[in-house]
């Protein structure tokens, strides 16, 4: 993509706010340390539920616990971002992108429930696996391919992805599956094919 696509690109924008936030946060503090992260939006349902602070479940997608994180996901947001931007637009990619998240976040908080945990959480990912979602819906509306994307690449990656959650450890994997499930769910609702005029 040549530079002037990229400054127009919602996916471009997404990645220079998060690292912007992250650099911010990082000369303020220590984004690794749980009690800063909350402090500045992190995701924690007890708050989120007693003290109706429902913002945490957007400022959360936000925020990063360290340079590796941050550098996974704003990869796979350009990745795909990229790909889906070119078929929904970027008003559209970013409604995805924000519903996504919060697709996952509130999966993550169920699951929190569930089993009564309730970890700091923050990152990027359930909106990365909501562009997955999309993109995969996308392809498949487009009999398995779409500009050198395959559909079957896609679906592994997600499965893998969730399955290296598992295998790692202290990785809200609630979120990716929810994030996963929102994004296609959503390409469902915005994703029109053969569409003429992009915003």
């Amino acid at each position: 993509m040549e530079t002037g696509r990229w400054i127009k690109s919602a996916s471009f924008w997404l990645v220079v706010i998060n690292v912007v936030i992250f650099l911010g946060m990082s000369a303020m503090g220590d984004p690794q340390d749980a009690g800063f992260v909350l402090g500045h939006g992190g995701m924690y349902v007890p708050f989120v539920l007693e003290k109706e602070e429902y913002y945490r479940l957007f400022t959360c997608m936000f925020l990063h616990f360290n340079a590796i994180h941050l550098v996974n996901n704003m990869v796979g947001l350009l990745a795909m971002g990229s790909h889906l931007e070119r078929e929904l637009g970027r008003i559209k990619l970013i409604l995805l992108y924000l519903g996504s998240g919060l697709a996952g976040n509130l999966l993550s908080m169920w699951m929190n429930l569930q089993g009564n945990r309730f970890p700091v959480s923050a990152g990027a990912s359930g909106c990365v696996f909501g562009l997955i979602g999309g993109l995969l819906y996308v392809v498949l509306r487009n009999k398995g391919r779409l500009r050198g994307v395959s559909g079957n690449r896609l679906f592994i990656m997600a499965i893998f992805s969730i399955y290296m959650g598992y295998a790692e450890g202290g990785v809200d994997n609630a979120a990716h599956i929810g994030g996963l499930a929102g994004g296609f769910l959503l390409g469902i609702l915005l994703y029109r094919k053969n569409r003429e005029g992009r915003e």
